[in-house]
């Protein structure tokens, strides 16, 4: 089994195909260790943390540091536990059903329907009814696509759907990394499937008699969660959990962000991607700190985090067109519009952050 290195200084570049969009991870000794700990232990990871902090990203990178294939689901409020499974076409099977039902019907009232001719009507028929079969309609989703990948692909071939497609170059034969997004927006019933399924290393899809069996070992599962709702005890227990946070120290946050930007914005090996000054990306850090403290003393959410200083400097750069002057003159133009999201923010910001 490989291994991630532990070191200070490993950014991981992406695949873009959309020019002036920086796409890149920055890993910290922490997050390589909690990622190699799943690895051995053979337990998803559970990675808790304020929203933009990198999250969704660190899983990615893993993926490619790993040269394995990713996978991805986002979680909202109707997914099932079986949706990180399989997916049943229920509205395609019904439009099909309907159209069979019109062509009994025709066929019914026509004259020829017990004259000659009519064996072969019924055979039409059978075969129409077998291409209702509901193992027909059943779309292979993460986890099947991580735990088989030949019998997913077999899956997809009936339903006429794609292979997941792997702009990173990851390699399933060398196994798979599965992101399961944003997990508190479900119900319990999500994260307690999730392990049963991980659990057994099989399931059963709906209208199948054998079970989907993991061919090779477990995939890595990196799953994410804003805090917006409390997750299963038991589910926690049988997680390993990471937690990413922002430093509270004005000084500290600062650096952070700085050295977020520098590998963003001048470390990046893509030659789209506008360079920033270090002017810039020092006084938008500054920015973003200063309003970052404001709106936790009035309790404002969300708060400005990473996320929203990358998007100050991208939004400045792009703009400038490696002007570094001009990227001076306009971070103070738009900073307002990335860093004060809250109602009240603008009237009782600007006058304190300047």
């Amino acid at each position: 089994m490989d291994f991630l290195p532990i070191t200070d200084d490993l950014v991981v570049d992406f695949f873009t195909d959309k020019d002036n969009l920086e796409t890149c991870h920055r890993f910290e000794p922490n997050q390589l260790r909690a990622i190699n700990a799943a690895l051995s232990s053979s337990r998803p990871l559970l990675v808790r943390g304020e929203p933009g902090i990198g999250k969704s990203q660190l899983a990615r990178a893993a993926a490619k540091l790993l040269g394995r294939a990713f996978l991805q689901h986002v979680v909202d409020s109707r997914t099932e536990s079986h949706d990180l499974l399989w997916h049943f076409d229920a509205v395609g099977r019904l439009a099909e059903a309907q159209v069979i039902g019109a062509l009994q019907l025709q066929f019914s009232d026509a004259p020829s329907a017990d004259g000659p001719g009519s064996d072969r009507i019924d055979v039409a028929i059978d075969a129409l009814r077998t291409r209702l079969s509901v193992g027909k309609y059943v779309h292979p989703r993460a986890l099947w696509w991580a735990f088989d990948w030949e019998s997913a692909k077999k899956q997809a071939r009936k339903v006429g759907a794609e292979e997941p497609p792997q702009p990173d170059g990851g390699q399933w034969r060398r196994g798979c990394v599965v992101l399961i997004d944003e997990i508190d927006k479900a119900e319990s019933d999500v994260p307690n499937g999730l392990l049963e399924a991980l659990g057994s290393g099989q399931f059963t899809p709906r209208g199948h008699t054998k079970p989907v069996v993991s061919t090779a070992s477990l995939p890595l599962v990196i799953i994410t969660t804003n805090e917006e709702r409390a997750l299963p005890d038991a589910f926690i227990r049988r997680c390993l959990v990471l937690h990413l946070s922002l430093p509270d120290g004005r000084q500290a946050l600062i650096d952070k962000l700085i050295e977020r930007g520098h590998a963003h914005f001048q470390q990046a090996r893509d030659s789209r991607i506008p360079r920033a000054s270090e002017k810039v990306l020092r006084k938008a850090a500054e920015l973003l700190a200063d309003d970052r403290a404001a709106a936790q003393s009035r309790n404002w959410r969300p708060l400005p985090g990473q996320a929203e200083y990358l998007d100050l400097v991208r939004a400045v750069v792009v703009q400038s067109k490696g002007d570094f002057k001009r990227q001076e003159e306009l971070i103070g133009e738009v900073d307002s519009f990335v860093l004060k999201k809250h109602p009240d923010a603008a009237r009782n910001l600007s006058g304190e952050t300047g």
